[in-house]
């Protein structure tokens, strides 16, 4: 315990996680704060190196309990961050402060996106924080390159800031006036109001293909059966030769499809047969109700035999019989198959100018998640058939490589040759690594590769050796925000767009407030803030179109996108001149925001 606790307005970090000496690390050096870190052994994880940062104080506790959190100074404290490896853990924690002082704003880790809700709900100016959901869009990022729009990932959905000719108009969130001049604040235009001033929109993303690969197939990007059916058949009829080249290609790819194929001509030609000649010693042909009953009982073994039938007759009989034996039990194969797979057609294959992500953890399926969401088409490889991202990917018709990343044959698979970038984040130091040097010595110099490395010299010393290589850490993408959301209330994200930057709030209105009983068109009048979402009291999804003439009740959650004053008028209630205190500390933004 130090010999003297800080007298208050001080931070409390919680954990000995890399992200909890991050979260440190940016206070200290970045922000100049006091800061009491709490680790249950400083010989241990990352407790040795949080003990050498300026400025910080080191409680060792096993656990946290209500008097470790007094040694820590939590009621005076103005913030906790709660970053231990244990969501539960964490959201216990977040208990105890919060009884001990409840003015205290608190910051808590928890992958569990459903559990974080649920927090949200239960404490009050509490953010909770998810480090491989802030970490996903800036590997996304990094992987693209040039061709990454600016975007961010929130409550299931991908923002991303485009071109309002590039985006659907049901698709906009609302419109983005930025001024060259810092001086003069961004203006958030509703979409109804859209005018010639603003070039740039805010929208939801929606899978719209990017790549030329999937351009050239637009059925791949189209989420719906009913909607892949008619645009499928809009496009053969426009382009019947292709349409048959392709059913061709589909067929000779999928051995099920082939071989249903074969016995499906086989027994036309049987049924052609049949209807070409008549019964024995008759000049007349089947009627065609009698063509199809008598192919039918063939087809299943079902027909009576006579050696009086002509030739034509006969031969007719032994290929339908002969074909339904083989038919049925590829049309059984087939649906067994879609039962215990959910899907009838076979794995797709990796196109051109795809991204590969190995790893499918917490950060596989945000990567891959915005990938697809921004329309760009990825393949996933992973050794484990039920990680969490295998099930997103083939939910959403992308490839899946069962297998070793190192091996040369899965990232051929994968198709490596032809792939845009490779993105390595697995949980391993070393499978990444090896996968990245696999990668490399398979296409030289031209492939963009991101990697994760928790060792930090590690991955500077790749970096600088390996060409064209991106070393990424999910806790060093993820630690500005959590210092952030520490320092502000309720700032969840930033967008920077052109010179100014705007905020991402997520609120839960009070009992109380000033703001119950208004509609959202009313706190949007100064175009100074713009609500993107609403969760009713009561419900676990947010709305991402809500009706503007909605009232706040007590309990709704609203992210809102606003500037810095936008933020404090909701935050306070009304709309002041000037921004509210709450939103003041001098070095909380890299840039001056509007």
């Amino acid at each position: 315990m130090p010999p003297h606790p800080p007298p208050g307005n001080h931070l409390i970090v919680c954990g000995d996680t890399p992200l909890a000496y991050r979260i440190s690390r940016e206070l200290t050096r970045r922000y100049n704060e006091t800061v009491v870190i709490v680790v249950p052994d400083r010989t241990k994880n990352h407790g040795p190196r949080m003990s050498t940062l300026p400025g910080v104080t080191v409680l060792e506790r096993p656990e946290l309990t209500s008097s470790a959190l007094r040694e820590a100074g939590v009621a005076t404290a103005r913030a906790a961050a709660l970053v231990g490896w244990d969501d539960l853990a964490n959201f216990h924690a977040a208990l105890r402060a919060q009884e001990l002082n409840a003015d205290l704003r608190l910051v808590v880790g928890a992958d569990n996106r459903r559990l974080g809700d649920h927090i949200t709900g239960l404490l009050s100016d509490c953010t909770v924080l998810s480090s491989s959901q802030l970490a996903g869009p800036a590997l996304v990022e990094a992987a693209l390159g040039d061709h990454a729009p600016r975007h961010v990932r929130l409550a299931g959905q991908t923002l991303h800031v485009a071109k309002r000719a590039d985006v659907a108009p049901d698709h906009v969130l609302c419109g983005l006036d930025v001024p060259d001049d810092l001086d003069t604040a961004a203006q958030l235009i509703a979409p109804g109001d859209l005018n010639g001033d603003a070039d740039l929109v805010l929208a939801v993303a929606d899978g719209t293909p990017r790549d030329p690969a999937r351009e050239r197939h637009p059925v791949r990007a189209v989420r719906g059966a009913g909607r892949w059916l008619v645009r499928q058949f809009a496009w053969a009829r426009r382009h019947p030769r292709r349409a048959a080249v392709s059913v061709v290609g589909r067929l000779t790819r999928n051995r099920f499809g082939l071989i249903f194929a074969v016995l499906l001509m086989v027994a036309i030609a049987g049924f052609i047969l049949l209807a070409a000649t008549g019964p024995s010693g008759s000049h007349r042909a089947y009627s065609a109700g009698n063509v199809f009953y008598l192919g039918i009982m063939d087809l299943t073994g079902s027909a009576l035999t006579s050696p009086g039938d002509h030739g034509a007759e006969k031969v007719a009989q032994i290929l339908l019989t002969a074909d339904g034996m083989a038919l049925l039990p590829v049309v059984t194969a087939i649906i067994v198959g879609a039962r215990l797979t959910g899907r009838v057609r076979s794995e797709p294959k990796p196109g051109d100018g795809h991204v590969i992500v190995v790893g499918g953890g917490e950060v596989g399926i945000r990567v891959l998640g915005g990938l697809y969401d921004l329309g760009f088409h990825a393949a996933l490889i992973d050794q484990d058939e039920n990680a969490r991202a295998v099930e997103f990917a083939r939910g959403h018709r992308l490839p899946v490589i069962v297998g070793d990343a190192c091996d040369e044959k899965t990232l051929r698979q994968a198709g490596i040759k032809t792939a845009l970038a490779l993105v390595c984040v697995t949980s391993s130091d070393i499978v990444n690594l090896e996968a990245t040097l696999q990668a490399r010595a398979m296409r030289d110099k031209d492939l963009r590769i991101v990697l994760r490395l928790f060792d930090d010299d590690l991955a500077g010393r790749v970096h600088r050796k390996v060409p064209n290589v991106v070393s990424r850490s999910v806790s060093y993408l993820a630690a500005p925000a959590f210092a952030a959301a520490l320092l502000e209330h309720r700032v969840l994200r930033t967008i920077a767009v052109g010179r100014h930057v705007l905020l991402i709030g997520d609120l839960r209105v009070e009992p109380g407030a000033p703001i119950v009983g208004r509609p959202l068109a009313d706190l949007e009048r100064d175009r100074l803030a713009r609500v993107l979402a609403l969760q009713g009291r009561g419900t676990l999804k947010f709305d991402w179109s809500p009706r503007r003439s909605r009232r706040l009740e007590p309990g709704d959650r609203v992210m809102v996108l606003a500037t810095r004053a936008g933020l404090s008028a909701f935050l306070a209630g009304n709309r002041p001149p000037v921004a509210s205190p709450l939103l003041t500390h001098p070095s909380c933004f890299p840039a001056r925001l509007s």
